[in-house]
């Protein structure tokens, strides 16, 4: 068993460095170190930002989101499309749709997808929310931007499914070959899918 090198509260850093997504015991160890060796400019400033994060961040009550206001930023934002939502599945794939610049729409996050394997039924994602807002006047389109995977098409199917009541126009986005893929490189999946979803050229 490896000896501690430091204190208690440097390795405990390290434990919860280690538990962020993308990061492992050695890159942690190496995040520590470099907190460490600029705590003025950097530990400090990082450990006043998450407490102050901590402390004032809420989930928004209109769309999912995750912001220090509710209602949250984008929902406030006057510039979006009040005709059009964009459903995701977390708020993770909100802020990469928002960072593609690609839709100026209002969003609704579900919190998850249905699995039946991790045991995610319809009443623990924001589905009766996403039907409330899509009956509202003015709504004509919902987008589902959900992921390409079984559970994201199951989750996907359901709640076209309790939209079907609804005069709304709904979408999906398109899947298949990515800018810059090689065929060679893609699997048959989205293959079939890209010529499934073939358009005039």
């Amino acid at each position: 068993m490896p000896q501690a090198v430091a204190g208690p509260e440097i390795e405990r850093l390290i434990q919860l460095l280690a538990r962020m997504p993308g990061l492992g015991p050695r890159s942690a160890r190496r995040a520590a170190l470099q907190l460490i060796k600029k705590r003025d400019t950097l530990l400090g400033p990082l450990a006043e930002a998450m407490r102050i994060a901590n402390e004032r961040i809420v989930t928004c009550g209109t769309c999912g989101n995750v912001d220090t206001s509710d209602p949250c930023t984008v929902c406030r934002d006057p510039a979006r499309d009040p005709a059009t939502l964009v459903v995701v599945e977390d708020v993770s794939d909100l802020w990469a749709l928002e960072r593609s610049g690609a839709v100026q729409a209002r969003y609704h996050v579900l919190g998850g997808v249905l699995s039946a394997l991790d045991g995610v039924r319809p009443e623990h994602l924001n589905i009766a929310r996403l039907v409330e807002r899509a009956a509202e006047p003015g709504v004509t389109e919902i987008i589902l931007a959900l992921n390409a995977t079984v559970d994201g098409q199951t989750t996907a199917h359901y709640v076209i499914d309790c939209l079907s009541h609804l005069n709304r126009r709904v979408t999906r986005l398109a899947h298949g070959v990515p800018v810059g893929g090689e065929l060679d490189y893609l699997d048959e999946g989205t293959l079939s899918a890209a010529i499934r979803s073939r358009t005039t050229f």
